[in-house]
Protein backbone atom coordinates (compact mmCIF):
# COMPACT_ATOMS: atom_id res chain seq x y z
CA UNK A 1 0.00 0.00 0.00
CA UNK A 2 1.17 3.90 -0.61
CA UNK A 3 0.09 6.26 1.43
CA UNK A 4 -1.10 9.64 0.32
CA UNK A 5 2.18 11.05 2.17
CA UNK A 6 4.01 8.42 -0.54
CA UNK A 7 4.83 6.07 2.43
CA UNK A 8 4.35 2.69 1.65
CA UNK A 9 3.61 0.25 3.97
CA UNK A 10 3.11 -3.64 4.06
CA UNK A 11 0.50 -6.11 6.21
CA UNK A 12 1.90 -9.73 6.31
CA UNK A 13 -0.98 -12.13 7.79
CA UNK A 14 -0.27 -15.19 9.48
CA UNK A 15 -2.70 -18.13 10.16
CA UNK A 16 -2.48 -17.64 13.86
CA UNK A 17 -3.91 -14.23 13.45
CA UNK A 18 -0.82 -12.13 13.95
CA UNK A 19 0.54 -9.61 11.43
CA UNK A 20 3.97 -8.03 10.47
CA UNK A 21 3.87 -4.49 9.42
CA UNK A 22 6.47 -2.92 7.73
CA UNK A 23 7.20 0.93 6.51
CA UNK A 24 9.56 1.08 3.40
CA UNK A 25 11.90 3.96 3.26
CA UNK A 26 10.60 7.32 0.66
CA UNK A 27 13.99 6.88 -0.79
CA UNK A 28 13.91 3.02 -1.72
CA UNK A 29 11.08 1.30 -1.51
CA UNK A 30 13.04 -2.01 -1.25
CA UNK A 31 14.16 -0.94 2.16
CA UNK A 32 12.80 -1.59 5.21
CA UNK A 33 13.05 1.12 7.89
CA UNK A 34 10.87 -0.30 10.38
CA UNK A 35 9.10 -3.59 10.85
CA UNK A 36 6.56 -4.41 13.70
CA UNK A 37 5.28 -7.82 14.66
CA UNK A 38 2.25 -7.92 16.40
CA UNK A 39 0.32 -10.77 18.15
CA UNK A 40 -2.97 -12.25 17.55
CA UNK A 41 -4.82 -9.95 20.18
CA UNK A 42 -2.54 -6.64 19.62
CA UNK A 43 -3.74 -7.23 15.88
CA UNK A 44 -7.51 -7.49 16.58
CA UNK A 45 -6.60 -4.70 19.37
CA UNK A 46 -4.98 -2.28 15.95
CA UNK A 47 -7.76 -3.18 13.76
CA UNK A 48 -10.72 -1.99 16.39
CA UNK A 49 -8.69 1.30 16.71
CA UNK A 50 -8.56 2.06 13.22
CA UNK A 51 -12.24 0.55 12.09
CA UNK A 52 -14.35 0.47 15.22
CA UNK A 53 -17.63 -1.47 14.29
CA UNK A 54 -19.79 1.43 14.59
CA UNK A 55 -17.24 3.77 12.27
CA UNK A 56 -16.93 6.63 14.77
CA UNK A 57 -14.16 8.67 14.37
CA UNK A 58 -14.34 9.63 18.28
CA UNK A 59 -14.40 6.51 19.77
CA UNK A 60 -11.70 5.85 22.53
CA UNK A 61 -12.69 2.34 23.40
CA UNK A 62 -14.93 -0.77 23.62
CA UNK A 63 -15.13 -3.54 25.69
CA UNK A 64 -16.62 -7.17 26.28
CA UNK A 65 -19.37 -5.39 28.41
CA UNK A 66 -20.74 -3.30 25.86
CA UNK A 67 -19.69 0.13 27.11
CA UNK A 68 -18.18 2.80 24.55
CA UNK A 69 -16.23 6.12 25.57
CA UNK A 70 -16.12 8.40 22.96
CA UNK A 71 -15.19 12.36 22.66
CA UNK A 72 -18.22 14.75 21.85
CA UNK A 73 -17.28 18.31 20.99
CA UNK A 74 -19.87 20.68 21.81
CA UNK A 75 -20.75 23.84 19.36
CA UNK A 76 -20.27 27.02 20.26
CA UNK A 77 -24.03 27.36 18.61
CA UNK A 78 -25.24 24.19 20.67
CA UNK A 79 -28.26 24.84 22.83
CA UNK A 80 -26.24 23.63 26.07
CA UNK A 81 -23.44 26.43 25.60
CA UNK A 82 -22.84 28.42 28.41
CA UNK A 83 -25.22 26.58 30.27
CA UNK A 84 -24.62 23.83 33.49
CA UNK A 85 -24.03 20.43 32.90
CA UNK A 86 -26.74 19.63 34.86
CA UNK A 87 -29.65 21.50 32.67
CA UNK A 88 -28.45 18.50 30.09
CA UNK A 89 -29.79 16.04 31.70
CA UNK A 90 -27.66 13.40 30.31
CA UNK A 91 -27.48 10.53 32.90
CA UNK A 92 -30.98 10.14 33.50
CA UNK A 93 -32.70 10.40 29.72
CA UNK A 94 -29.77 8.84 28.23
CA UNK A 95 -27.76 6.56 31.06
CA UNK A 96 -24.65 7.58 29.63
CA UNK A 97 -21.93 9.13 32.22
CA UNK A 98 -19.95 12.67 31.32
CA UNK A 99 -16.38 11.88 32.95
CA UNK A 100 -14.39 14.31 31.92
CA UNK A 101 -14.36 17.26 29.81
CA UNK A 102 -11.43 19.05 27.84
CA UNK A 103 -11.68 22.72 27.86
CA UNK A 104 -8.40 23.97 25.87
CA UNK A 105 -5.33 22.29 27.33
CA UNK A 106 -7.15 21.52 30.62
CA UNK A 107 -8.85 18.16 31.67
CA UNK A 108 -11.84 18.35 33.95
CA UNK A 109 -12.82 15.16 35.44
CA UNK A 110 -15.87 14.44 36.51
CA UNK A 111 -17.49 17.64 36.36
CA UNK A 112 -19.99 18.20 38.84
CA UNK A 113 -24.04 19.33 37.35
CA UNK A 114 -22.53 22.87 38.28
CA UNK A 115 -20.08 22.57 35.92
CA UNK A 116 -20.93 25.51 33.24
CA UNK A 117 -20.15 24.06 29.36
CA UNK A 118 -18.75 25.94 26.69
CA UNK A 119 -18.90 26.07 23.14
CA UNK A 120 -15.26 24.35 22.24
CA UNK A 121 -15.36 21.81 25.30
CA UNK A 122 -14.82 17.90 24.59
CA UNK A 123 -16.98 15.81 26.54
CA UNK A 124 -15.34 12.27 27.14
CA UNK A 125 -19.04 10.17 27.34
CA UNK A 126 -19.06 6.85 28.88
CA UNK A 127 -21.63 4.50 28.61
CA UNK A 128 -23.97 2.04 26.07
CA UNK A 129 -23.46 2.38 22.26
CA UNK A 130 -27.26 3.37 22.36
CA UNK A 131 -26.98 6.12 25.71
CA UNK A 132 -23.75 7.61 24.23
CA UNK A 133 -25.32 7.99 20.96
CA UNK A 134 -28.95 9.36 22.26
CA UNK A 135 -26.72 11.68 24.40
CA UNK A 136 -24.65 13.48 21.45
CA UNK A 137 -27.91 13.97 19.75
CA UNK A 138 -28.86 15.54 23.15
CA UNK A 139 -25.63 17.25 22.87
CA UNK A 140 -25.79 18.67 19.37
CA UNK A 141 -29.13 20.35 19.92
CA UNK A 142 -29.20 23.85 18.47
Amino acid sequence: MTTRERRCLSVVAQRDGSRTITAYGQDDPDAAEMSVHLTAGESQALIDALAPDHHSPSLLSGSDLGLVAERIELSGTARWNGRLLGDTQIRTRTGASIVAVMRRAEAIPSPTPAFRLAGGDILIVIGTREGVEAAAAILEQD
